[in-house]
């Protein structure tokens, strides 16, 4: 069998240990293994390249993509396209590659994608990578781990910062609609107040809650906030701060860790468990079983159909554990 891997969508820690566990349990199973480069975009043009054994050693630990990736989304169609039929185009250079399989690493956009090109008689494998943790049929996806730990780090050096000076310190989280990076690293954190999209605030409340704690004699607060509560353009944590300093008169300040929680190696948890995925999606293609995004519930390996995870978004639950123990020692969520 002749395989491709692509790796599209924003980058994530643990992608390269994805294709790296793919394309050598792949090689075991005797198969050829080549990378296509920058996503989709990579089937509409042929450009790839071949994957050796050379090629996968030492990537395990690196962040990125070897592959590169891209926001293409073949089935959009967009003002100035010069391919009037993208997916007949990726189709029928698929057919030309000889390939078996395509791979695909992404997350939702990806993962409706390769729901698509799965209709069209394409043999697709998907694998949920995100940060966001929002990939609705896996109970998680790589990338999180390393995302909160990154989060959490910042939580934790901005104590000492907001007690030194007396201040609320507000962060602002990356996760688009999802809150669970900010609920993650906001427990981990030991964040005073946590605000995800998913549970409705009053930024009323929020200042009462800052203004008890400080006549509770506590010096400073931290406010965690994910980006998703604001629908504008305009950044969630520098919305909630201006609020927080007029409502209470105390004196705030807003870091943004933005793109740093998607840079830089995984963590170890990120690298098992991409390894774990891409062996796995390896396997299945070995037992001609296509049409499946490869996801792990209970911490088993298994997989869902494609067509069951498109267009849909796993967010924060309501009544999560997490929210429970948090709101039992007292932290806030609007």
């Amino acid at each position: 069998m002749k395989i491709g891997i692509l790796s599209a969508g924003g980058d994530c820690p643990g992608i390269n240990a994805t294709i790296r566990g793919v394309g050598k349990a792949a090689m075991t199973f005797g198969m050829e293994v080549i990378g296509v480069l920058d996503g989709f975009t990579g089937l509409m043009f042929n450009d790839t390249i071949p994957l050796t054994e050379r090629q996968l050693s030492g990537i395990l630990t690196l962040g990125g993509t070897i592959l590169g990736t891209s926001r293409e989304k073949p089935f959009k169609k967009k003002e100035g396209d010069v391919i009037a039929d993208k997916p007949q185009l990726i189709k029928q250079n698929c057919e030309k590659m000889g390939l078996d399989c395509v791979v695909c690493i992404g997350g939702n956009g990806t993962q409706k994608t390769a729901a698509q090109l799965s209709e069209m008689g394409i043999n697709i494998i998907g694998i949920p990578k995100t940060i966001d943790n929002d990939v609705w049929g896996t109970d998680v996806t790589f990338g999180f781990d390393t995302a909160v730990n990154i989060a959490t780090e910042a939580i934790d050096r901005l104590h000492s910062t907001a007690n030194s000076h007396k201040r609320v310190m507000v962060i602002e989280l990356m996760g688009h609609h999802a809150g669970w990076i900010t609920l993650y690293a906001g427990v981990a954190g030991g964040g005073d107040v946590i605000l995800i999209p998913e549970m409705e605030h009053d930024i009323d409340n929020v200042n009462r809650v800052l203004l008890e704690r400080c006549r509770k004699g506590k010096p400073y607060s931290i406010v965690v906030v994910a980006e998703g509560i604001r629908k504008e353009r305009r950044s969630a944590g520098a919305f909630i701060a201006e609020q927080i300093e007029k409502g209470t008169k105390l004196e705030t300040r807003v870091t943004v860790p933005g793109y740093t929680m998607r840079g830089g190696s995984p963590s170890p948890f990120d690298r098992i468990l991409a390894t774990r995925m891409g062996t796995y999606a390896a396997t299945l293609i070995n037992e001609r079983i296509f049409g499946k995004m490869v996801a792990i519930h209970n911490n088993t390996m298994t997989s869902v159909p494609l067509k069951e995870t498109a267009g849909k978004v796993r967010l924060v639950p309501h009544d999560h554990f997490l929210i429970r123990k948090a709101m039992r020692i007292g932290t806030f969520f609007g």
